[in-house]
């Protein structure tokens, strides 16, 4: 498999339970379709929720980390940001932030498929 998967923006949040994940999982497709998804080089969001109801985490793929810097210094960010703000006021329940940093990744190794190793101990 080739380590030239793109590069990641992982956004993490602890909920409060169930329907708090669900509202923030909305709120967060919504922001990509409505601020993120036709920049060049988005490839995609994928949102993940805990099956015990208390993360949710939205994983942005970029093609490359030069398309994600260009977004960074071009987009509304004031804007999303304000989105992302009245998303969370609106929710029903608590959700915390759980990144530090900056919550960019570049991909380094990927294992596929492929057969059983033997004689391996």
């Amino acid at each position: 498999m080739s380590s030239d998967s793109g590069f990641y923006s992982i956004i993490d949040y602890t909920v409060d339970g169930p329907e708090t994940q669900r509202e923030l999982a909305e709120a967060f497709a919504e922001i990509q379709e409505r601020w993120v998804r036709f920049y060049p080089g988005y490839l995609s969001a994928r949102l993940h929720v805990s099956t015990d109801g208390t993360r949710v985490y939205n994983i942005v793929h970029w093609a490359s980390e030069a398309d994600y810097r260009d977004f960074v210094e071009t987009s509304d960010t004031e804007g999303r940001m304000a989105a992302i703000q009245q998303a969370l006021d609106g929710l029903s329940g608590e959700a915390e932030p759980r990144m530090s940093g900056a919550p960019t990744y570049r991909v380094v190794r990927e294992i596929g498929p492929g057969p059983q190793r033997t004689g391996d101990t």
